[in-house]
């Protein structure tokens, strides 16, 4: 009974891969003959360009079509006239030449916003905001992920269960990252707060509310770390491994402790690695936005508005908008993240090379 519902299944089964089988070769064989036929008219090499085309059309329209605009549009003057429509239409902008970039460096002093124009004093201060972050967040997150990589490449006990653990934030969306702590850092009903009422402590501003700029600060930078730091922990943990062990065992022999191993072994050795981390983590702080913007909101004031928010709001959320100006800013912010990835490169190569 049970061999001949098998065959049954089996021939079911041949069935069905059969009927479904006949339309996809059908496909497959009109396809060989078309991409015969276009070979044999562009000939073998060219038709590397053909398959990287559809790719070529999606950056083209999606990346350097809109970065063409931005830098034409940090050119031109930016306020808005008439309706939406107008003010991004190309026909409608007048040349302004450098009036936007020189709007934006118009400060006595750089370091205090407040001695800014109205117009460049956001600017500044996003710059100043986004400076401190950047500071503070590489600083902390590249120690951090340091010491995480190594204890993670030594013996421990569930080593690869905590090492999916600490890289699980990564595959996180950052809006759902932010959400997540913004309902625990919470005044109200926030499970940090509650844990803290429960132990007789009072309730605390953590996001918003009067004395929560540092608190802010913080939080923004202990989330952003939270989220990255398995990313980076990761390529740190493949410079480790590719580290030789019989030169720990050498130095171990020579009476060298565990600090002498990492000061003298592991840092020069992990150099390169590190040099990568570092520049790869400093492009993405400055462009830090999306996940500090649901956070905070880029407060509380303008304690977490950061440059890219500066240019999000400049461009579509203040009155009047400013495409001009945002666009200028945004070329300001490209020619830092240019600058920091010629020094990977650099970097990079000098290594390489030695």
């Amino acid at each position: 009974m049970m061999n001949s519902l098998q065959k049954r299944y089996q021939q079911v089964v041949e069935l069905v891969t059969t009927i479904l089988w006949w339309p996809v070769k059908l496909v497959m064989n009109v396809l060989d003959v078309g991409l015969n036929a276009l070979q044999n008219l562009i000939g073998v090499q060219r038709m590397a360009y053909f398959f990287v085309l559809p790719n070529l059309l999606i950056f083209g329209i999606f990346v350097l079509t809109p970065m063409l605009l931005n830098f034409y549009y940090g050119f031109t003057d930016g306020r808005q006239v008439g309706t939406q429509r107008d003010a991004i239409s190309l026909n409608e902008r007048d040349y302004v030449g450098s009036d936007n970039l020189a709007t934006l460096f118009d400060c006595d002093n750089y370091s205090e916003p407040k001695s800014c124009t109205v117009e460049s004093e956001d600017f500044w201060s996003g710059t100043s905001n986004t400076f401190t972050f950047v500071t503070l967040q590489v600083g902390s997150m590249v120690v951090l992920a340091l010491l995480t990589a190594v204890v993670l490449n030594s013996d421990i006990v569930g080593r690869g269960f905590f090492r999916s653990v600490f890289f699980f934030p990564v595959l996180l969306s950052p809006v759902v990252v932010a959400l997540i702590w913004k309902w625990i850092l919470r005044y109200e009903s926030g499970l940090l707060n509650e844990a803290l009422v429960s132990m007789g402590v009072e309730r605390t501003y953590f996001l918003d509310g009067p004395d929560a700029r540092n608190w802010a600060r913080f939080w923004a930078i202990a989330v952003t770390d939270w989220a990255q730091m398995g990313f980076f922990t990761l390529i740190l943990l493949a410079g480790l491994q590719a580290i030789p062990k019989s030169l720990y065992e050498a130095a171990q022999i020579d009476g060298a402790d565990s600090w002498q191993r990492f000061w003298r072994i592991t840092l020069p050795l992990l150099m390169p690695t590190m040099t990568v981390v570092l520049v790869l983590a400093l492009i993405r702080a400055v462009q830090a936005f999306d996940q500090v913007y649901v956070l905070t909101g880029g407060g509380p004031g303008t304690a977490t508005t950061f440059i890219v928010q500066y240019i999000y709001e400049t461009a579509f959320a203040k009155s009047p908008v400013n495409f001009g100006l945002a666009a200028a800013a945004s070329l300001v912010l490209g020619a830092v993240l240019l600058m920091l990835t010629l020094a990977q490169l650099a970097l990079t190569r000098q290594r390489e090379a030695a």
